[in-house]
């Protein structure tokens, strides 16, 4: 991968994220036309972004820089969260005068995903993992994490289509639809599954999508277990039973995804 490229993306993303972050949390107000509870979420998420994200996405693209093919993996897995969380700041937060920005950090996030994706499957990267139990293990995840959380969007979904009602969780943050529950449901977790599948089918773009997948989980899980938290300190009605679970994604993922990168070695 050409790693100069990785760093000339990361820096201007890393600069509008940490103006977009200030901004929402330095203004006074400026997330009052939300609901409490998605002015709380959206809030953390500011918080995230500053204090985790740009962090990692700084590290990991300096260290791809240096030719850190571990740290280049993980990147790719950064600018992909990124994307997630910027098409919900696009669509699921009221317009406000930081819309173009947000407009700006998404396209940026989304093709540097593209860009990752497009090297590493035109270079024809070959890996060889040494541990095959692995491989199987980190497939299996992947599918059986596909198939909880769809089945649990759909427990929420399909009774309020039944009953003519919104779910609850949409009815809390006054909004359409819940950006989640579409990205999810069309986008991300079939995404997981096929990945599982190409794991176990040998396929190259599994393997690329691996350390993707593991480091968006990571960072995913994080994301909501902590905000679980913050909802509960604010008085906002919140299980933290959910952020138990979220840490367990969390450590599981984060295991396999040290694993699969030490049982990588690139062939030359």
């Amino acid at each position: 991968m050409q790693n100069r490229t990785v760093l000339f993306l990361s820096l201007p993303l890393s600069a509008l994220i940490i103006f977009v972050s200030c901004v929402g949390l330095l203004t006074p107000g400026f997330y009052s036309t939300e609901t409490l509870n998605w002015q709380a979420q959206a809030t953390w998420q500011d918080m995230i972004d500053l204090f985790l994200i740009v962090p990692c996405l700084l590290i990991t693209s300096i260290l791809a820089y240096r030719n850190n093919s571990a740290a280049t993996m993980v990147w790719g897995g950064v600018v992909l969260y990124l994307t997630y969380t910027f098409v919900l700041y696009c669509f699921d937060i009221h317009f406000n005068k930081l819309f173009v920005i947000y407009c700006l950090c998404l396209g940026l996030s989304f093709y540097s995903f593209m860009y990752f994706l497009f090297r590493n499957y035109t270079e024809s990267k070959n890996e060889d993992i040494k541990n095959k139990r692995l491989i199987r293990i980190i497939a299996i995840y992947f599918i059986l994490v596909s198939v909880i959380f769809y089945s649990l969007w759909l427990a929420e979904i399909i009774p309020s289509i039944i009953k003519n009602t919104i779910p609850r969780s949409l009815a809390e943050t006054g909004l359409f639809t819940n950006g989640v529950h579409v990205i999810d449901l069309a986008v991300f977790l079939p995404a997981v599954f096929i990945t599982g599948v190409f794991l176990l089918k040998g396929k190259s773009l599994g393997f690329i999508l691996t350390p993707v997948m593991l480091t968006f989980f990571v960072l995913m899980d994080i994301t909501i277990g902590m905000l679980v938290v913050v909802m509960k300190t604010k008085g906002i009605e919140s299980n933290l039973t959910l952020t138990l679970i979220m840490g367990a994604f969390a450590l599981i993922s984060l295991i396999l995804l040290i694993w699969y990168c030490r049982s990588v070695k690139n062939k030359t």
